[in-house]
Parts: structure tokens; C-alpha cells; sequence
């Protein structure tokens, strides 16, 4: 008589409950980018003080409008999804981060109604004195330029030092990419400086050579965090509270 033998079952495969987050926050990070289009979209309404009267297409500014508007909950949403996970390191930075992602986002929208007060004056012009629009129009493009200087070139600066320093500490991911967030951030410091005074315009070359380490160091987060996700030996990550794991 022959004995059955059974072989106890396999146990299953560790999962990694905080890859879901990264996940997500690196598809946040990459949905940042995709007002970049409003360099060319936005073209009619700030090099053109006669747009409210009518001169060009509105069809590019309500696109960019709208992709303003992603930019801005999508910016909140990194610093929310990650706030559980970079608490545990610091929660005075991660708390910093999300109230500096806010007031970014809360700029981007004041942003955004400068553009779509100028399309509205510009689809209904009626009773309007011509000069009176143009002298608008003019004040709507001043509007825009500032809130844009104080959201999306130097907010960063404040929201990518906190981040940095809290991904630098905690090892969730490669150094080198809080490393390039602390040497990008002092230098989109001293241009937004240079542009506050008027050492040179928003959109010239050495804005955007200042601009491009805060870029690339925020680009290269949501594509790691999308694709590879948290260093699962960061320490961070070994507290059972951070991971959102039963202590």
C-alpha cells in the first residue's frame, strides 16, 4: 500500500502594499508636465495686447486653460498621496509640502482666470471702449506673468527642498535624485530673484537653463516612482506604521 505524500502548499508572494502609492504619485508627478504646451498656446494672448479685440483664435488658450487646471490638482495630489509615506521621516516637512503644494496650485488657478477673463473680453467686447480692452488686456498678461513667477518657478523651489530632504533622509529613492532637487532648487532661487528685479524676462534663456534641474529632477521622480517604486530597504519603509501596514 502506497502513502500519499502531500506536499504543503506554496506560500504566496510578498506583495508590496506602499507600490500602489508610488505608483500613483508617479503618474501625479508625470501629469505636471503637460501644461508645457502653453509656452506655444499661450502665445496669442501674451504677445498680443490686441487679442481681446479679437485678433487670433481662443481655441489654445481654453486648452491650456484647461491643462493649467490638471497641472494644479495634480500637484496637490503628489504631495497628498505621498504625505502618509513622508511623514514617517518628517512630519513637519511632509505637512510643508503639501501646504507649499496648495498655495502653488491656489496661484496656477488665479493664473488661469487672468486667461479666461481675457477670453471673455474677448468674445464679448460689447459696450467696450477699444483702448479700454487693450489697457485690460495688458493687465491680464501682468497678472499672468507674476502668478506664474510665484507658482510654477518659485514654489518648486520651497516644495522640492522639502521633498528632497525627506527622500534624501529616508532612502526611498536613489540619492541622486534628491541630490539634483538640492542643487536645482537654489538656482531657480537666484533666477526667479534675477526675474523679480528685472535682470531678465520669464521666458529667455537663462530662466530656462535655471529651470531645467528642477525639471529634470522632478521628471526623473515620477518616472522612478511609476516604474520601480519605493526602495523597499529604505528604513523607512521597515515601520510597519509608515506602510500603512498592522503594527
Amino acid at each position: 500500500m502506497s502513502a500519499v505524500v502531500h506536499t504543503p502548499d506554496a506560500p504566496p508572494a510578498a506583495t508590496d502594499p506602499m507600490r500602489g502609492t508610488a505608483r500613483l504619485a508617479g503618474v501625479l508627478y508625470l501629469l505636471t508636465f503637460v501644461s508645457i504646451p502653453t509656452l506655444v498656446l499661450y502665445q496669442p494672448f501674451k504677445g498680443h495686447a490686441d487679442f481681446v479685440l479679437g485678433s487670433g483664435s481662443a481655441t489654445g488658450l481654453m486648452w491650456g486653460a484647461l491643462s493649467e487646471i490638471v497641472v494644479a490638482v495634480a500637484g496637490i495630489g503628489t504631495a497628498v498621496v505621498l504625505f502618509p509615506v513622508l511623514k514617517g521621516q518628517s512630519e513637519t516637512a511632509a505637512l510643508g509640502l503639501v501646504t507649499a503644494r496648495v498655495v502653488e496650485s491656489s496661484l496656477i488657478v488665479v493664473g488661469v482666470v487672468s486667461v479666461l477673463t481675457a477670453v471673455t473680453l474677448r468674445n464679448d467686447p460689447t459696450g467696450t471702449d477699444p483702448a479700454s480692452l487693450v489697457t485690460a488686456g495688458h493687465a491680464l498678461v501682468a497678472v499672468y506673468n507674476w502668478t506664474f513667477l510665484l507658482s510654477q518657478s518659485l514654489m518648486p523651489v520651497f516644495c522640492d527642498l522639502l521633498l528632497g530632504y525627506v527622500l534624501y533622509r529616508s532612502g526611498l529613492v536613489p540619492r541622486i535624485l534628491p541630490m539634483i532637487a538640492f542643487v536645482g532648487a537654489p538656482l531657480l532661487l537666484a533666477s526667479d530673484l534675477a526675474v523679480f528685479f528685472g535682470a531678465y524676462a520669464q521666458l529667455s534663456l537663462p530662466a530656462a537653463l535655471a529651470a531645467l534641474p528642477v525639471a529634470l529632477f522632478e521628471f526623473s521622480l515620477g518616472i522612478w516612482l511609476l516604474v520601480k517604486g519605493f526602495n523597499p530597504s529604505s528604513p523607512l519603509l521597515a515601520r510597519p506604521a509608515v506602510a500603512g501596514l498592522p503594527s
